[in-house]
């Protein structure tokens, strides 16, 4: 049997932020307000490498066809990524970041279940903060040696794995499945969020020097990172509250009595405290199993090819801003970087949305496909029209991140949290984490591949990587196929298609 886990010393320390004086709805909002900034602060301090790419590779002019050609010989940057192969080498850095991310991520999530989670992801945001500073200090150091950049990418990456699955078990321990699409895409808003703030921070003090793009997002991981420790509650039992895994809305937004308080739910108490017993003392998921679990390997196939298009324009979006020219003028690197934060905007309106057109129609699969295919062509638009003007490309670029993000966002969130807690696997919690990790483990593949070949590929123009993005969102699509015409299936002989209430995600 998993032992209980301490409660955060800032719980302990006051009394009043323990019930009977403050409910189960406080304690959940309290949750998703701690898990969106711990990963936001993730994803900030995962933004700098594409915002400081302009500056540590060479300034690559192009002909009138938008082609890059190579280098000038009197090349500004930061050795050894101003040479000849500069953007190829840029690329191999972010491969190793993400390849470490989605091998760790299958790790990270098979640890988590068997661990705590607030102390294992206080462990993996302390672990990024320090080493992104680490690869900042390469700027002061004066460091010019790529094994010394990969090495820190590789191990930073490790460490960022260990965040996602953390949080979205925890999050899955607090929300019931009613509204979840909408709960969680609004949660989920924090990768774009610290997209953004990542950013528009690095940006901004980009022109002091490039390594303060790296310190500064990573001492705020480590600063979110005590908050994580002092305040972030991993289950409601933990702190006095017992729920069933079934508990619908009503219930958590209810006043919500202590087990301990409670003279007249004794017995119902024990029957609680047996359910819980029950799944803490039941073995935690198999790795395969949770790959055997009905829709997980599907959802995972279609990730890998979303997220290689997501990763792509988180990683290279600013790059290719600052080498096309909009309305006849290139944009500064600060600018380019600013700009690019549209896409994210995007992203939030697309994850909220997704989230709610999912909750609304009842229907994961049908959401994710359509928001798939509505992406193609947008990616079209603003390749053949974002250079018109700032306008144009704002208006193209959030179309895009809408389209592109809201698939993704749906897919790592409230899709992981339906798949981890199905009613085959009987109550067992502890399979959360795990499912998680095997979406987002395999997804971060995509994400991996994805910009390294966006870094060889735009060698030979633009319009190479994107039919590379575009043909990677139609075999995302594919892979709902199956699962789409099912839920359409089952909305067909129930005769409705919209629902007041969630139940799992429909597999075949």
């Amino acid at each position: 049997m998993r032992s209980r886990r301490n409660v955060a010393p800032a719980i302990d320390l006051f009394p009043n932020l323990k019930p009977p004086h403050r409910t189960l709805g406080f304690h959940r909002t309290l949750v998703l307000i701690i898990t969106f900034l711990a990963y936001a602060s993730f994803h900030a301090s995962r933004k700098p490498p594409s915002i400081v790419k302009s500056v540590l590779g060479p300034t690559i002019p192009v002909n009138s066809s938008n082609i890059l050609l190579s280098p000038p010989s009197n090349v500004t940057g930061w050795a050894p990524f101003n040479g000849p192969d500069g953007i190829q080498l840029l690329g191999k850095l972010d491969l190793a970041f993400l390849s470490a991310y989605s091998i760790g991520m299958y790790f990270a999530g098979h640890v988590g279940d068997r661990m705590d989670l607030r102390l294992f992801l206080v462990f993996g945001m302390m672990g990024s903060g320090i080493f992104t500073i680490l690869f900042g200090l390469g700027y002061w150091l004066n460091l010019h040696v790529l094994l010394f950049f990969i090495t820190v990418q590789i191990i930073c990456g490790l460490f960022q794995s260990i965040g996602w699955p953390c949080v979205v078990a925890i999050v899955g321990n607090w929300c019931g499945k009613e509204k979840r699409g909408l709960i969680m895409g609004v949660w989920n808003s924090h990768t774009s969020i610290g997209n953004i703030i990542g950013s528009i921070v690095a940006s901004g003090i980009l022109e002091i020097g490039w390594g303060w793009s790296f310190v500064v997002p990573g001492a705020l991981a480590i600063f979110v990172a005590i908050l994580v420790y002092l305040f972030l509650v991993v289950s409601p039992e933990d702190i006095g509250f017992e729920t069933f895994v079934s508990v619908s809305e009503t219930e958590l937004n209810a006043e919500a009595i202590p087990v301990e308080k409670s003279e007249n739910a004794d017995s119902e108490a024990t029957v609680l405290l047996d359910v819980e017993h029950h799944s803490d003392s039941m073995p935690a998921i198999g790795f395969l199993e949770a790959w055997r679990l009905p829709g997980v390997a599907l959802f995972a196939g279609c990730l890998f090819f979303s997220k290689l298009v997501a990763y792509t324009f988180l990683y290279w979006l600013p790059f290719y801003i600052r080498h096309t020219a909009v309305a006849g003028v290139h944009l500064s690197h600060k600018t380019a970087g600013i700009l690019s934060t549209i896409f994210d905007v995007g992203g939030v309106c697309g994850g909220i949305l997704a989230g709610l057109i999912s909750d609304l129609i009842d229907a994961r699969a049908v959401t994710s496909i359509t928001f798939l295919l509505l992406s193609i062509p947008a990616l079209v638009l603003y390749r053949a029209f974002g250079s018109i003007s700032t306008v144009t490309n704002t208006c193209l670029m959030f179309l895009s991140g809408l389209l592109v993000n809201g698939p993704y966002s749906l897919i790592t969130t409230a899709v992981a949290a339906d798949l981890g807690t199905q009613s085959i696997l009987a109550g067992n919690s502890r399979a959360l984490a795990t499912v998680t990790a095997i979406i987002d483990g395999t997804g971060s593949i995509g994400a991996a591949l994805g910009p390294l070949m966006a870094g060889y590929l735009s060698s030979r123009g633009w319009n190479t990587v994107f039919f590379m993005l575009i043909l990677s969102i139609f075999f995302a699509a594919l892979f709902l196929v199956s699962l789409a015409l099912s839920e359409i299936k089952v909305k067909l002989e129930q005769g409705r298609w919209f629902s007041s209430s969630h139940t799992s995600t429909t597999v075949v």
